[in-house]
């Protein structure tokens, strides 16, 4: 505990993460319910179906939320604080966190609190980022922008390769 506690003290990546469960890394450590899923996952460190990550990797031409009319920087903050499209969910959501500030270090707290809490971050994050990956397929099927597997067909080493000319 005491070498992940002097490993986090100076981190490299994550920044936004730790300094969510810091304050609570012992209990989150010592809770004995909830289980890291692949949505859970991405909300917490970012890494998934936001456009500034999208963008960050090369997988959108822009950071902006395709959810709403002014296209702000769709982030973690904005898809849990701010975005209409998630409205309903957050409503839902703040029930159980609290009508404070939704945010990771907010998301945490509830997470160590209970096992129903943790339950009830995790049904938002895998309803809000499934609907963003589906939405995204959607956008990916009617654009007229080459799609992930167009663009990268070209590799080395490819499927593509096996085939006959």
């Amino acid at each position: 505990m005491a070498e992940w506690q002097q490993r986090l003290s100076q981190p490299r990546a994550g920044l936004a993460v730790i300094a969510a469960v810091s304050p609570l890394f012992e209990e989150w450590l010592e809770r004995r319910h909830g289980v890291l899923t692949y949505r859970l996952t991405q909300v917490l460190t970012g890494h998934g179906s936001f456009g500034r990550f999208l963008f960050l990797i090369g997988r959108e031409e822009t950071p902006g939320c395709h959810h709403c009319e002014d296209r702000p920087e769709d982030t973690v903050e904005h898809t849990l604080a701010v975005c209409p499209a998630w409205a309903e969910h957050r409503r839902i959501l703040r029930d159980v966190v609290g009508d404070g500030a939704l945010s990771r270090p907010a998301l945490i707290q509830a997470m160590v609190r209970s096992e129903g809490d943790w339950d009830a971050v995790s049904s938002f994050c895998e309803a809000v980022m499934l609907a963003k990956e589906e939405a995204g397929r959607v956008r990916e099927r009617t654009s007229s922008r080459p799609s992930r597997r167009e663009r990268h067909s070209g590799r080395r080493g490819s499927r593509d390769d096996l085939r006959p000319p």
